[in-house]
C-alpha cells in the first residue's frame, strides 16, 4: 500500500474526516485527542513499535474496515499525522520549539487535556519497562508528572486521583505538558539513535506468534499483511 504526500499535515477537512471516523466506531476507539497523545508517546519513546502492534489499540481488537478504499484512506491519514508529529518533535532537537498537542474543547470551550494524557500513557504501556527510568522525579525532573496528573484527574480510585485542578491553573499545566513532551523526546533521542544503528534482524522483537505475509493484517484493515503494515513500516517510522 502506498500513499502520496505522507509528510503533509492534515487539512481541516481531513482532520474532521479522521475524527468522524474514530467517533463512528464507538467507545472502543480513541478520539483524536487521545490518538495524538498516543502517537506522541510512541514517537518520543525509546523503542520502535510496529504499526501491526499499535494500530489495533486505536480502534479496538474487533474492528475491521468496511472496504479496502476506507482502509487506504484512514491509514493514509494516520500516517500523515504520525509523520507530522515526528517532524515537529525532530525540530525540537535543534531549536527552541515545542509540538502543540491536539486538544479538544469541552462544551464550555475549555481544553482539558485528559484524553491526550491518557492516550500518551496507553502508548507508554506498549513498552512500559523502557519508561521506568523517567518515573523518578528526583533524578530526571519528572517530565511524566504532569501527564500522569492529567491522565488520572478523574480516576474512580480516590487513592490515584490527584487533588482538584483549579481552573486558572489548567492552561499552565497544558503548557507544561507540551514542554514535558519535548524533554521526553530529547531524553530518549540517544537511545533511538543507538537502536537505529542496530541491524533490523538483531533488534528486540515482540514476543508472540509470527504473522505470515499472506495472513490478514492484525491492524484490522482486512488486507494481507504483506500489502499492509509490513509494507508501510519504513514510511511510518
Amino acid at each position: 500500500m502506498t500513499f502520496a504526500a505522507t509528510n503533509q499535515p492534515l487539512t481541516d477537512e481531513e482532520f474532521g474526516r479522521l475524527a468522524d471516523f474514530l467517533g463512528s466506531i464507538g467507545p472502543a476507539a480513541m478520539n483524536f485527542e487521545a490518538l495524538d497523545g498516543y502517537f506522541a508517546a510512541l514517537i518520543a519513546g525509546p523503542d520502535m513499535v510496529m504499526p501491526s502492534e499499535y494500530l489495533p489499540q486505536i480502534w479496538g481488537e474487533d474492528f475491521s474496515f468496511a472496504s479496502d478504499g476506507q482502509a487506504k484512506d484512514i491509514l493514509g491519514l494516520l500516517m500523515r499525522h504520525w509523520n507530522t508529529i515526528a517532524g515537529e518533535l525532530r525540530r525540537t532537537l535543534g531549536e527552541p520549539y515545542v509540538y502543540l498537542p491536539v486538544l479538544l474543547q469541552d462544551e464550555a470551550g475549555v481544553a482539558r487535556g485528559n484524553d491526550w494524557a491518557q492516550g500518551f500513557m496507553l502508548g507508554m504501556k506498549l513498552r512500559a519497562s523502557s519508561w521506568l527510568e523517567l518515573l523518578d522525579p528526583e533524578e530526571h525532573g519528572g517530565p511524566l508528572v504532569i501527564i500522569m496528573l492529567l491522565a488520572h484527574e478523574h480516576d474512580p480510585d480516590p487513592e490515584i486521583r490527584p487533588p482538584p485542578i483549579p481552573a486558572e491553573k489548567r492552561e499552565d499545566l497544558l503548557i507544561e505538558m507540551a514542554a514535558s513532551l519535548v524533554r521526553i523526546y530529547r531524553y530518549f533521542e540517544p537511545h533511538r539513535c543507538a537502536l537505529a544503528r542496530i541491524p533490523l534482524q538483531a533488534q528486540p522483537r515482540r514476543k508472540g506468534p509470527k504473522i505470515g505475509r499472506n495472513n490478514p493484517c492484525p491492524c484490522g484493515s482486512g488486507r494481507k499483511y504483506k500489502h499492509c503494515c509490513v509494507a508501510d513500516a519504513p514510511t511510518v517510522h
